[in-house]
């Protein structure tokens, strides 16, 4: 693991993969200098890519953050590699339409709607609702409990396939402070009905190998060392991008804090190859 600057390191790389939460942005907005930064990448050359488990709003909404001082958009919504957009996919794929049940907001519900299927919250679904599939999307817009308890209910009357659009068990929200995310709720889920939902976001790698894709239609021959994935995140940006082939950086603006580098990197196993503060140094 190798300690660099971020500016530096960023010129070693045509293409670079970004995680959204803890690294450009928080549960307030942009964080710091983040469209600066963005801008500088950008007249340097460099390809960007959010690669990101937010799957609380569509690809259009979440293109919304990314703008520079004169609003216009910095990082399009083709750009941004969503796992919500690959939840809806899988389930599209494993169902022939129907009713979805989902936890999450209005706004997370459109990945389902655009997969050509219908989505019902699950706090207006119970054991006898005709859903023939349930998403986990995000873990606002429900009553924690109630989600819960019906999700619990519907699954031990009627095992559905399930997707998992977020797995992060946290999230930075701002001046140090981490909150539960969906995949929290996710493993609770699936420790009491003793089994594995599908998961569609970071570490897995259908998350890298469509942001891969992509970027090889701008750079043909691109290989996978030739891009650098940055995130807060041992378990999902670092070790998703590492088990990839990407070289990887975390940065220490989000999850993960700087003073518990060295003790999670050796009980986790999980090295970056490079390590930064921020994007911003």
């Amino acid at each position: 693991m190798q300690e660099r600057s971020f500016e530096d390191l960023a010129d070693d790389f045509p293409v670079i993969f970004l995680d959204a939460f803890g690294v450009l942005i928080d549960a307030s907005g942009l964080m710091g200098p983040s469209p600066e930064v963005i801008e500088r990448l950008l007249t340097a050359g460099k390809d960007l890519y959010v690669v990101t488990n937010d799957a609380s709003r569509s690809p259009e909404a979440l293109a919304q953050y990314y703008v520079n001082s004169e609003g216009r958009p910095t990082i399009a919504a083709d750009r941004i590699i969503s796992s919500g957009t690959l939840a809806g996919e899988v389930l599209a794929e494993r169902i022939d339409g129907g009713k979805v049940g989902y936890l999450g907001t209005p706004a997370s519900a459109e990945y389902i709607r655009r997969a050509g299927l219908e989505p019902i919250p699950i706090t207006q679904c119970d054991e006898d609702s005709a859903i023939v599939g349930i998403a986990l999307l995000d873990d606002e817009g429900f009553d924690w409990r109630e989600g819960i308890n019906r999700t619990l209910a519907i699954l031990r009357h009627k095992p559905v396939p399930t997707v998992v659009a977020n797995g992060d068990l946290g999230y930075p929200v701002g001046n140090g402070r981490v909150e539960a995310a969906i995949g929290s709720i996710a493993q609770v889920l699936e420790g009491i009905l003793d089994t594995r939902f599908i998961r569609c976001s970071k570490p897995d790698s259908i998350m890298f190998s469509r942001a891969f894709e992509k970027a090889t239609q701008d750079h043909p021959g691109l290989l996978t060392s030739d891009v650098l994935m940055v995130g807060d995140t041992l378990q999902t940006d670092i070790r998703g991008g590492r088990d990839f082939g990407l070289k990887t950086a975390l940065v220490c603006s989000g999850h993960t804090q700087r003073s518990r580098v060295p003790e999670l990197v050796q009980r986790l196993g999980i090295t970056p190859d490079f390590l930064c503060e921020s994007i911003f140094t």
